[in-house]
């Protein structure tokens, strides 16, 4: 692990191999470990930096106002990477389109797990889901709240937990407690929004876009995947990818890695 001062804040992150440089920008319930799978399979031929958002992981949470989109952009200047590809899951795929609409000199190319967009509003569908799968949750129980979300998101409403790898789950159990608490501490600071967001402005991406998600997935995140591949031009829209859900790069690694170093080539 590394640290860097990135816009006043030291920023945790990772790095491997050398050649073009690749930014794997991690879910809001997980942190940079969740790429594991993917960091060996992409050095080979890249420059990989896995860097855990600000407040999560091992990056520091000053009190002070920022913007997770231009700390990527920070993050490229402290490390004097004038380009990179962004690869995001879930909110990191969030974080890296506003990236890319923020600082559009800084991207080369988006690579999108079961992103989130900013601006998209959850369907009743999906709200309907959460009660049926989870219900209420007491927020402050951060053990509780985590398991329900583990059951939402990396289980699917598709699944039971008995079809998902137990070692996968309890990974994914503690990768999201500890984004839990960080939410937490959060909501105690002014985090700037892209404005306006990017869910009407997808049209404006002008560089090459990858898109796909997961079949079990919640069927809103497929949906904004269409969305995005409909919206982007030239942007290229994989087939979901079955018996997988919200962490694809985690449960579907050699999928994911086969997939980005075909696009990223």
């Amino acid at each position: 692990m590394h640290k860097i001062a990135v816009n006043g804040a030291d920023i945790a992150y990772d790095e491997a191999g050398s050649g073009s440089p690749v930014v794997l920008l991690h879910a809001g319930i997980a942190d940079r470990r969740m790429w594991r799978g993917q960091v060996s399979a992409l050095a080979a031929r890249h420059r990989v930096i896995v860097p855990d958002l600000r407040g999560y992981g091992d990056s520091e949470l000053p009190s002070t106002p920022f913007a997770h989109h231009d700390d990527v952009a920070g993050l490229l200047d402290a490390l004097d990477l004038p380009r990179a590809a962004l690869v995001g899951c879930s909110f990191g795929g969030l974080v890296a389109i506003d990236t890319a609409l923020a600082h559009p000199d800084r991207v080369s190319a988006l690579a999108l797990f079961d992103t989130a967009v900013s601006g998209n509003e959850w369907s009743e569908e999906a709200n309907d889901l959460w009660d049926d799968l989870v219900g209420d949750v007491d927020p402050d129980d951060l053990a509780a709240a985590a398991a329900g979300e583990v059951r939402f998101w990396v289980v699917g409403p598709g699944r039971q937990p008995a079809d998902v790898d137990p070692e996968l789950l309890a990974f994914a159990q503690e990768l999201d407690q500890r984004a839990l608490a960080t939410e937490q501490a959060l909501g105690a600071v002014e985090v700037a929004e892209l404005t306006p967001p990017a869910i009407g402005r997808l049209g404006d991406l002008r560089v090459p876009v990858l898109v796909t998600a997961g079949a079990a997935d919640v069927p809103d995140i497929s949906r904004l995947a269409d969305r995005i591949a409909a919206e982007v031009p030239g942007a290229v829209r994989l087939p979901d990818v079955p018996d997988a859900a919200h962490l694809l790069p985690l449960e579907r690694p050699e999928v994911v890695n086969a997939a980005l170093l075909d696009f990223l080539s």
